[in-house]
């Protein structure tokens, strides 16, 4: 399921349709927000291509995340430690895998050689919201040359100089590159991708500056790097290397479930025709007529594709957001926990299941809700709402200190510290000593030492 994540640095509320739930707040100011996009199936895509490269360059997978930014343009950049960011525009304008590979073969590339130390201090307790804000601001300053547009957004009031750390040299975008063909090389993948989207890149430079795509402005682009990618393509004896077949019908469904979820279903509908009976088209037509919304049409069609692939989880997933949404709580378990059955690995899977487990007000469902948020917070440990969902169990399991050590974590992750300092000291009062107390006892030194800054 698609969820819309608000910035809580700008603050807007975007249109409820889309999502599972949206954190919303509001902007008397009327201005403009970024979000994110939190789906559980396409991440898991992009980590399925991802990982061989990361691999390749000697980073633990598991310790890399992903997030989509909600954004038409072309745009990816990695902050923040080891957060890979893709713009919804990079993943609906690319035509193959290989184009997001290389990519992030790309992105890798500065991961590995260290290029982000400078930001990593500005960047260290940094919500994820406020990193897509500070990197999109500081775009946004590069390309109109004033200091003005870039620190209007930053936190802090970062200066024109500090604006630097998120756009990385010549020297070392010409170093990401050549580690990014090494990491093609390994995996006996073509860079062909990555020289096609330098070519699109080029053909964007001849475009003023405001009507670039972010890349360019924390990417700079020479012929020289160009021609650097297209030596290596014509000599590497990988350059030929086609995508698995089974990644190239996972970048169409890709594309297909971004579509149908951000276009409206009008256009989908006319895009994905009937006798169109290729699953991406399926898919794309139950999002479609389930947001129309349709329940009648949506229902079996989501039906007919589990039945048709009874170990997808994805399917699953979206039955269970289409009766939820619409009100049909308790049906909506059976489909969430199935998924997870099928994809037990799945964090973001785990945190949508508690939160439809918990909506029941069912007290039978909230041990189950407790399994998978915390085994859901090993890894979205910045995810706010796997906090927010985790205290509301405990506190439904009368576990009273656990409840202010989850909403001390959903404070840090909001970046709301007079929360997580105020949570964080009532946790200590409650919990016993143990491990649990000595989180809360770090975490009110964390959130005291960034309130003061």
């Amino acid at each position: 399921m698609i969820w819309r994540m608000i910035s809580r640095v700008l603050c807007v509320v975007l249109a409820s349709s889309l999502l599972l739930r949206a954190a919303e707040a509001h902007d008397d100011s009327g201005g403009g927000g970024i979000s994110l996009l939190r789906d559980a199936e396409i991440e898991s895509m992009i980590r399925t291509w991802a990982t061989p490269i990361w691999q390749a360059a000697g980073l633990d997978p598991a310790a890399v995340h992903i997030y989509i930014v909600s954004d038409p343009e072309l745009n990816s950049f990695v902050a923040g430690g080891q957060n890979l960011f893709l713009n919804s525009g990079t993943l609906l304008r690319s035509e193959t895998p290989n184009q997001l590979i290389g990519i992030m073969a790309h992105e890798t590339g500065h991961m590995a050689g260290g290029h982000l130390a400078r930001s990593e201090e500005a960047m260290k307790n940094a919500t994820i919201e406020q990193i897509i804000t500070i990197v999109a601001s500081a775009a946004a300053g590069v390309a109109a040359h004033s200091s003005d547009a870039a620190a209007a957004g930053m936190l802090g009031g970062e200066s024109m100089a500090e604006r630097s750390y998120f756009r990385f040299s010549t020297t070392q975008e010409a170093s990401a590159d050549q580690a990014a063909l090494k990491f093609l090389d390994r995996t006996h993948q073509s860079a062909r991708g990555l020289l096609q989207f330098f070519e699109i890149l080029e053909q964007e430079e001849l475009l003023t500056a405001g009507h670039q795509d972010p890349y360019l402005t924390t990417h700079p682009l020479t012929s020289e790097r160009i021609e650097y990618v297209r030596e290596h393509v014509e000599h590497s004896p990988y350059s030929n290397v086609k995508d698995p077949p089974a990644w190239i019908e996972m970048h169409k469904r890709m594309k297909a479930k971004l579509r149908a979820f951000l276009q409206p279903p009008s256009e989908t509908l006319a895009e994905y025709k009937p006798d169109d009976t290729s699953v991406p088209a399926r898919y794309a037509r139950a999002i479609a007529d389930y947001r129309v919304p349709d329940l009648k049409k949506a229902v079996p069609e989501i039906d007919a594709l589990i039945r048709d692939y009874p170990q997808d989880p994805y399917f699953r997933e979206l039955k269970g957001q289409m009766l939820f949404e619409n009100g049909h709580v308790a049906e909506a378990v059976a489909p969430y926990e199935e998924a997870v059955k099928l994809k037990p690995d799945n964090a973001l899977l785990r945190v949508e299941t508690a939160q439809v487990q918990l909506e029941t007000n069912n007290p039978a469902l909230v041990p189950q809700a407790l399994l998978n948020l915390n085994d859901a917070v090993q890894f979205e440990n910045r995810n706010p709402d796997a906090w927010h969902f985790l205290a509301i169990a405990y506190g439904r399991s009368n576990n009273m200190g656990m409840m202010a050590l989850s909403l001390a974590e959903e404070g840090m992750a909001n970046g709301d510290y007079k929360q997580a300092r105020q949570q964080a000291t009532r946790a200590i009062h409650l919990l016993p000593p143990g491990v649990e107390k000595q989180q809360a006892i770090d975490l009110q030194g964390d959130a005291k030492r960034e309130d003061q800054d």
